[in-house]
C-alpha cells in the first residue's frame, strides 16, 4: 500500500501530549494520530448515518416552505386531520415522543 506524508502544526504541549498517549498506547505518533481520526471519521460518519434522514426531512421542509407564499399560510385551523397527524409526528421528532410526560433532564 502507498502511503503519503502530511504534515501538521501544533503547539509543544499539544505535541508532547500525544507523544505520551501514544507511548501508553505502545504506538508510534504516527499510528496513534491515523488511529485518532480514523475512530473520530467512523463516528462522524455514523452519526452522519443516523441522522440522515432528518436531515433530508429537513431540507423538504425548508425547500417546500421556501415554495409558499405569505398569502398561502394555512392556520392551524385549516390543516386536514391528516395534516394535523403529520404535524404532531413531526413535533414528536423534535420534542421527543411524549411531549406532555416528564422527561429525564428537562424541568417539569
Amino acid at each position: 500500500m502507498a502511503k503519503t506524508r502530511i504534515s501538521i502544526s501544533l503547539d509543544v504541549a499539544q505535541a508532547e501530549r500525544i507523544k505520551e498517549h501514544a507511548e501508553r498506547a505502545g504506538l508510534d505518533v504516527s499510528a496513534y494520530l491515523v488511529h485518532a481520526a480514523t475512530r473520530q471519521m467512523a463516528e462522524t460518519d455514523a452519526i452522519e448515518e443516523q441522522f440522515s434522514g432528518v436531515d433530508a426531512l429537513i431540507a423538504r421542509a425548508e425547500a417546500e416552505a421556501g415554495a409558499l407564499s405569505e398569502e398561502s399560510a394555512t392556520g392551524a385551523e385549516d390543516l386536514t386531520e391528516h395534516e394535523r397527524r403529520e404535524v404532531e409526528e413531526a413535533l414528536g421528532l423534535v420534542h421527543g415522543a411524549d411531549r406532555n410526560a416528564d422527561r429525564p433532564g428537562h424541568a417539569a
